[in-house]
């Protein structure tokens, strides 16, 4: 089993792009709880949800794992919650991170905020270049510290797509 993660800042293609290599590649493909999280508590999200909200994306995850399958595609995982976390609240409980270090991934295809248009979807809230390049820069910070294989995708939407499709098929192969 391959394990993919696409992640980096918000209005980026991260789902957009899951949804198109697993129509390419098949495979299994696990969304961000955070959103149905937020669909399912619609307030302002708190430092005490990080806890839940991570949990949950963790069970996703796992449910996933355990069905094997040639390739596994995570919309996204437990650095996004750090992030935000952060980012939201100047603070993240330390057993996400450990968790996330306890996990292996295969691959991290980390989107650029540059060349794509923001989208406002009701849950974003970085609506600024700026914003989205810092958190981009954390993104790439945090995997490289951590020594974890990443590959950077940038360009339009269909630059994207390709950079991502080529990445896949040389994960498969490997």
């Amino acid at each position: 089993m391959k394990v993919l993660v696409l992640t980096g800042p918000e209005s980026s293609g991260k789902s957009w792009l899951a949804a198109e290599l697993q129509a390419h590649f098949g495979g299994v493909l696990v969304d961000e709880y955070v959103r149905w999280f937020i669909e399912q508590n619609p307030r302002d999200t708190c430092l005490a949800d990080i806890s839940h909200i991570a949990r949950g994306q963790l069970q996703w995850e796992d449910e996933a794992r355990v069905r094997q399958p040639r390739l596994l595609l995570l919309d996204t995982h437990l650095l996004s919650n750090i992030l935000w976390s952060q980012t939201l609240f100047g603070d993240c409980p330390a057993w996400i991170e450990q968790a996330l270090l306890a996990r292996q991934y295969d691959l991290h295809l980390l989107l650029s905020p540059e060349n794509v248009d923001w989208t406002d979807d009701g849950q974003r809230c970085q609506p600024e270049l700026s914003q989205r390049q810092a958190f981009f820069d954390q993104t790439l910070v945090w995997l490289e510290q951590h020594r974890q294989p990443v590959q950077v995708l940038q360009g339009d939407w269909a630059a994207r797509r390709v950079q991502a499709l080529k990445a896949v098929l040389l994960l498969l192969d490997s």
